[in-house]
This record gives structure tokens, C-alpha cells and sequence, in this order.
């Protein structure tokens, strides 16, 4: 019996020891899949939906893309197209989730929310906005980035993220913002992501004085709006006017005199915005005194972003090159 006994014991120890064995190395075999999939770069061939799901995206993966799908089309980043825009450049839709990606790899906050979760339960409409923060060099100057849309989704990949992603390699910290797309909410979702970088500035290592807006289609109205009326009007304490608002593509013609310095740029063959509107308000806009100027592209149509491989590529040196000269401390 003693030695029966004895027999068990020894084989059951061996028994758990070959478990735990086999634990252990599925438990290794399961990091070195995850630390293999956070090594692989996103190509053109990678499905959107594998992005908007990444681990380290958590729970803003999905809004990186309209998170109503109706407003675009593709299922890898090589086809993604979205709608009412042109020239979207798929190498740098990947170079943008990978830098993404890579920062949030490394445990880096790549997202910041601009409402609290009890605003959020109390308007479930808020759930869907926020701050990507493209980094650019500790205490640097501060732009805040709004996409189009047509007012019923936020075309980010194309109106702010490239715009952010560069500004960041030159330098700037840019912020891509992700608002609900209706005028009015939008214009409070920008008041507030200014309120937030403000009171947040130390801690984000920013500098928000001369701080600029950036706005393509119906988020350069936002910026407009915003930038002429300020944060007092739309649900947020004073902060100070940005020192340009740089806007993209679109046909408004408010202009209230308490504009800031403005910059603008257009196609002539933008079948959605008659580029001479925009000529027409950056000329009453300098008429007040204002510094405003505008750069129009021969032949190009609507939503053409940074204009990468077209008549427009870099304009976006141009529109950096306005607002320093506007600011008040370089």
C-alpha cells in the first residue's frame, strides 16, 4: 500500500509538472504572438477592420475611420476612399497607423478624452470624440486639427491626420480632433478640446500660446466659427483667440470683423465649393485689417489634403510659414 501510495504521489507530480510545463509554454507562446503581431507593420493590404480592432488601439481604434461606415468604401488601407474626397494617398494613410501604432506599442497615450464619463452617460453622443495627439518637441507651439465631413462624419485619415502628422515632423504638437458632426455640437467639441489643452498644458508638455486651427470643408467652418466667436460662445470659459485659422475648401462667407489672421487654400475645379467665395471672404476679411491670404490650385477638385503629388503639395509649408509670422511670441 505504502509503495502504491508513494507510486501516485511521484506520478502525480510528474503529471502537474508536464501541465504546468505546457502552461508555462503556451503562456510564452502567447506573448511572442503578441510581441510578433506589435513588430509587424500595417501595409496597404492590411483590413481596416484589423486596425480599428488593434490591442493597443483599445477603445478608440474606431475612430481612427468614420465610425458610420456608410461614408466609406474599401476594406484594406490601400482602398479606403471616402466620400466627397479626392487624392487620398494610401502610403500615408499606412505611415499614419503605423506611427500610431508604434507609439502606442511603446505605451505612449496616443488618445485623450474631452469629456467626462459622466457627460458621456449623460449625452451617449460625446462617446464618440476626442484628441489623437501627433507629438512634436517638448514645449513646442500647438495646433489643433478639424476634418471635413459634410457635417455627418469626421473624414480624419484624409483632413487632419496627414495635417497633424506633418506638422509633429516639423516640430509642432498637433492635435487631430474627433467631433460629433453637427455645426453647433462640433463648434462646442473644438471649445472644449481648447479648454482641455489649456488646462492640461504642463502635463501634455505643450505650449498653447499661439496656438493655431486647422479645418478642412465643413471643420474649417468649425475653426472659422470658433476662431471668430471664441470659446465663450460655445458653452466654454474665455481662453485666448488662436494666432491663425488655416482653412481648407469651403464657401463661407460669414466675416463678423473679429476674425483671426486667415489663411486659405482651394481648387478652381472644386465642384462643391466655388473657390472664388473664398477669394471674395479672405478679401473683406483683409479689408478690416486682418492678415489673411489665399493660395488657389488650378484644376484641383474637393478634399484634396496635403495635395501630395498634385499642383498643391506643399502648401502646408505655407500655411506654417503664415502663422508663425503671427504670432505674438515666436
Amino acid at each position: 500500500m505504502k509503495a502504491a501510495m508513494e507510486y501516485i504521489y511521484n506520478g502525480l507530480k510528474a503529471f502537474w509538472g508536464v501541465q504546468n510545463n505546457i502552461k508555462k509554454g503556451l503562456s510564452e507562446a502567447e506573448t511572442n504572438l503578441q510581441k510578433s503581431q506589435s513588430q509587424e507593420d500595417f501595409t496597404v493590404n492590411t483590413k481596416i477592420e484589423e486596425v480599428i480592432k488593434y490591442p493597443a488601439f483599445k477603445d478608440f481604434g474606431r475612430l481612427l475611420f468614420p465610425t458610420n461606415k456608410n461614408y466609406y468604401s474599401g476594406d484594406t488601407l490601400g482602398e479606403l476612399s471616402l466620400m466627397w474626397y479626392s487624392n487620398i494617398n494610401p502610403s500615408k494613410t499606412v505611415e499614419i497607423v503605423n506611427y500610431l501604432k508604434k507609439r502606442a506599442d511603446a505605451g505612449e497615450t496616443i488618445f485623450y478624452d474631452i469629456y467626462s464619463d459622466e457627460e458621456k452617460l449623460k449625452d451617449p453622443s460625446k462617446k464618440d470624440t476626442g484628441l489623437f495627439f501627433f507629438r512634436g518637441n517638448e514645449g513646442a507651439k500647438t495646433a489643433i486639427i478639424v476634418a471635413g465631413g459634410g457635417f455627418v462624419y469626421v473624414g480624419a485619415m484624409q483632413d487632419s491626420f496627414p495635417h497633424a502628422l506633418e506638422l509633429s515632423k516639423r516640430g509642432y504638437n498637433a492635435f487631430a480632433l474627433i467631433y460629433r458632426p453637427d455645426p453647433q455640437a462640433a463648434c462646442e467639441d473644438l471649445a472644449r478640446a481648447i479648454a482641455f489643452l489649456y488646462e492640461n498644458a504642463d502635463e501634455l508638455g505643450i505650449d498653447m500660446q499661439d496656438y493655431s486651427l486647422w479645418g478642412g470643408s465643413a471643420g474649417a467652418r468649425v475653426v472659422a466659427w470658433v476662431g471668430s466667436h471664441g470659446t465663450e460662445s460655445f458653452g466654454e470659459k474665455r481662453y485666448p483667440r488662436p494666432a491663425a485659422v488655416i482653412m481648407q475648401y469651403t464657401a463661407l462667407t460669414d466675416v463678423t470683423g473679429k476674425e483671426p489672421p486667415t489663411f486659405a487654400v482651394v481648387g478652381t475645379s472644386d465642384p462643391i465649393v466655388p473657390y472664388r467665395v473664398m477669394m471674395d471672404r479672405i478679401k473683406r476679411i483683409k479689408a478690416n485689417g486682418t492678415d489673411a491670404e489665399i493660395i488657389v490650385f488650378p484644376g484641383l477638385s474637393h478634399g484634396f489634403g496635403l495635395g501630395e503629388g498634385t499642383i498643391a503639395e506643399g502648401w502646408i509649408d505655407k500655411a506654417i510659414e503664415f502663422w508663425v509670422k503671427n504670432m505674438k511670441n515666436h
